[in-house]
């Protein structure tokens, strides 16, 4: 099956990023890892920012030769003590940042949920609630380096179908009192990253600072080999045949890279942006676009979207949008 891939333009490729710094979660594989590569290739400092440092530094002998530079620090998006960790070391070391690219993500799949040390889901506590903190915390920096730009990874899973919209539960984030079903929560969390991009946008209006929500693509990435056993029996059979339709990491890397890059996208802070995909239920999507119109009408819920903004802030000790720990 044949279709057009969305991919960097030259001009952006192009882009000299010496002395610029980027921060790319969960970049010792998959899609942060060719993220990362490409930042450096162009001579960017990047950060990859790893749960497993020593995966990171092993990933990072590949970028050898290249104009940029990099380093490798702890980070794990299901402990919160450990994402203010990492803020209080970068910014120790560092006083610009030119780019946050949010890409851990992870689905549970479990029967039951799995919580984290600060009692929190942990599909939603890496793919939202880690982000969300790190991002709050790095908020000063973004601003002092502006124009500057942040893009969190959603996921085609967020849009559903025309007879199943994900939304967020509010009153039960953490599925304390909902039956769990993991590719639910994850769609639920990817839901909330699309929400927090919107909000947020809206709250830096002027301030130089950009915000991305995006899907990269099928990414033919390690995601989904930690689930169960059954889940990567699934995979492994289903690899070989999803070749066709799915995309290489490099590929999947575009939509970051044109969101922190790309001299368009600053026109579109808050949108949405997608990598063209078969799996979007509703066909006009598969298209993809830079940016695309989200068909899920519970992504584009404002008061939905401020309202997830003030519960976080309080899930995650923030005290206020301008607040610190």
């Amino acid at each position: 099956m044949f279709r057009k891939r969305l991919s960097l333009d030259e001009a952006t490729r192009s882009k000299d990023l010496s002395w610029k710094t980027y921060i790319v979660t969960g970049a010792n594989s998959g899609v942060g890892l060719e993220t990362s590569r490409q930042l450096v290739r162009q001579g960017g400092h990047v950060v990859l920012a790893c749960r497993r440092t020593d995966a990171g530094e092993a990933a990072a002998r590949s970028f050898s030769g290249l104009k940029g530079s990099h380093e490798v620090m702890r980070l794990d998006l299901a402990d919160l003590q450990s994402v203010r960790d990492f803020v209080a070391a970068f910014t120790s070391d560092h006083d610009r940042l030119d780019g946050l690219a949010c890409n851990a993500g992870l689905v549970s799949m479990g029967r039951a949920p799995e919580y984290t040390t600060d009692g929190l889901e942990m599909t939603i506590a890496v793919s939202y609630f880690g982000h969300f903190l790190l991002t709050e915390l790095l908020l000063d920096t973004l601003r002092a380096s502006a124009p500057s730009r942040m893009a969190i990874v959603s996921s085609v899973v967020h849009a559903g179908s025309a007879k199943n919209r994900p939304n967020v539960n509010l009153d039960d984030l953490n599925y304390r009192r909902r039956d769990f079903r993991g590719f639910a929560a994850y769609a639920e969390a990817k839901v909330a990253t699309v929400l927090y991009a919107k909000e947020l946008a809206e709250r830096l209006d002027g301030t130089g600072v950009s915000v991305f929500s995006l899907h990269p693509g099928w990414a033919r990435s390690n995601f989904g080999s930690g689930g169960s056993l059954p889940i990567r029996v699934a995979m492994a059979v289903m690899r070989p045949l999803s070749r066709l339709v799915s995309d290489s990491n490099e590929e999947s890397a575009q939509t970051t890279l044109h969101c922190l890059l790309s001299d368009s996208a600053t026109n579109h802070s808050g949108a949405y942006f997608s990598q063209s995909s078969v799996l979007y239920r509703d066909k006009p999507c598969r298209q993809g676009g830079w940016p695309m119109e989200t068909p899920n009408p519970n992504a584009k819920n404002m008061e939905t979207a401020r309202r997830l903004v003030e519960l976080s802030y309080e899930v995650v000790g923030l005290g206020t949008a301008e607040g610190s720990v």
